[in-house]
């Protein structure tokens, strides 16, 4: 019963971190956030994996998906201080979420809970075929959402950590064990071998003799 709770706890935690990533991944690709959306991908891979391998009883799939999450951990926790602006991480640096290939940044930065945009006419500070705009009115500011995403990321993570060690010293459990109960078998029963010479007896036969 311990196996079962803990495998079926462990593709609970790996079914809502596939539908959290899946819901990020979409809107990192409406804000054109390609750093992001690199990251989501392998991630998704990695949970899938995970999935996989929990089924399947595949050890080494466990130990990488719990590989991963801790470089999960480490990007998420990136993440948090890119938004919150800790050290010398500013948000003006757009390259490090675009590769430098957009001016685009997060989308709930315009689609925030109520959020008013107002687009700057004529403004020079607007490069090609891009637009200036003022944002006002938001409910939540959209690095605390982007925050907030992380954070549920990180402790997601977390539990799938704590989760996939357990199960995967379980299975390495029954392995082990399953191998020493076969060692047992190789001195049980063995079947009488055949000889491959027949054992010859000498066969006597009465003579009479007549004596004359």
């Amino acid at each position: 019963m311990g196996k079962c709770d803990g495998r079926c706890t462990l593709l609970v935690i790996c079914s809502l971190q596939l539908v959290a990533a899946l819901q990020r991944q979409v809107f990192d690709f409406l804000g054109y956030q390609w750093a992001p959306i690199l990251a989501n991908f392998l991630h998704i891979m990695a949970v899938i994996l995970g999935m996989f391998g929990t089924v399947q009883f595949r050890f080494r799939y466990l130990i990488f998906y719990a590989v991963w999450l801790v470089l999960w951990v480490g990007w998420n926790s990136f993440i948090i201080c890119f938004y919150l602006e800790v050290g010398n991480l500013s948000q003006d640096r757009d390259f490090l979420m675009t590769f430098n290939t957009s001016l685009h940044r997060s989308w709930w930065m315009e689609h925030g809970p109520g959020c008013l945009v107002t687009p700057v006419l004529d403004s020079r500070l607007a490069p090609d075929d891009h637009h200036v705009i003022t944002v006002s009115g938001c409910l939540l500011d959209y690095q605390y959402i982007e925050v907030l995403s992380s954070a549920i990321q990180i402790l997601l993570a977390l539990f799938g950590f704590v989760y996939a060690c357990y199960v995967s010293k379980v299975f390495q459990d029954d392995e082990d064990s399953f191998d020493f109960i076969g060692g047992f078998d190789s001195y049980g029963y063995q079947p009488p071998q055949k000889s491959s010479h027949l054992q010859l007896q000498p066969l006597y036969t009465p003579i009479d003799i007549e004596r004359q």
